[in-house]
């Protein structure tokens, strides 16, 4: 192949690469700072693997959310760099160094919340982001909270993750002037309706400058505050 017919190729395969069962965004790092995500839950396990092999010839970080642990032995035979996080359900390779100083702060209502906060913390890790996380300082035990107040005023952002009744998003609200990401976590009884109870709370916050992802979705809540950490 020639210089100008590889020039053609690369270009061409900026835009996005068909696999036939899929349509790798490769553009996406230059549109949006970061490369494509990958959700993995309900693929095909010989899927991903096309899939993390065409993007490695273009980024040098991975991302691959919602993965077991199975799959990420059949993927690191091929790609031994490859990192796996059982708490966050994480498969990812981050080869570029901390991009940003600024500090997100992730708090928990409580223990039970943690995976989707990891899940937050990680991505904001790959991502190129400093974070700091104070567990289980949930609204049952709020003097636990008051004794990091210096932390609120520390961090650029905050993620609050809780389920439950999710009261904790607008208390964390009322006592910060940062932008504060709410993530209702499906943790609860069976009123709490896996979730939609601390959505619902959440998204009726009376405290300003609180936004609210979806259930569970730290994820979503770690990407949108690396967006405002630029």
């Amino acid at each position: 192949m020639s210089s100008k017919e590889q020039l053609h190729y690369s270009l061409k395969g900026l835009s996005y690469k068909n696999l036939g069962f899929a349509r790798i965004d490769h553009h996406r790092l230059l549109r949006k700072g970061f490369g494509e995500v990958v959700y993995c839950k309900g693929k095909k396990p010989q899927h991903v693997k096309k899939i993390l092999n065409d993007i490695l010839k273009r980024n040098p970080n991975i991302l691959f959310t919602r993965a077991d642990k199975k799959l990420y032995d059949y993927l690191k035979k091929d790609c031994p760099s490859l990192k796996y996080d059982a708490a966050s359900r994480i498969i990812y390779l981050k080869k570029k160094k901390l991009k940003n100083k600024k500090t997100v702060l992730i708090l928990t209502a409580g223990t039970a919340d943690i995976p989707v906060a990891e899940e937050a913390r990680l991505t904001l890790e790959v991502m190129g982001n400093k974070v700091k996380t104070i567990y289980d300082v949930g609204v049952a035990g709020i003097h636990r909270l008051f004794d990091k107040i210096g932390e609120l005023s520390r961090a650029n952002v905050v993620i609050v993750v809780a389920g439950m009744e999710g009261a904790l998003a607008s208390v964390v609200g009322g006592l910060t002037d940062r932008p504060v990401i709410a993530v209702p976590t499906s943790v609860g009884y069976g009123s709490s309706f896996k979730g939609i109870a601390p959505l619902l709370t959440m998204m009726n916050c009376c405290s300003p400058g609180v936004t609210v992802v979806n259930i569970d979705n730290g994820f979503g809540a770690g990407y949108f505050a690396s967006l405002i950490n630029k």
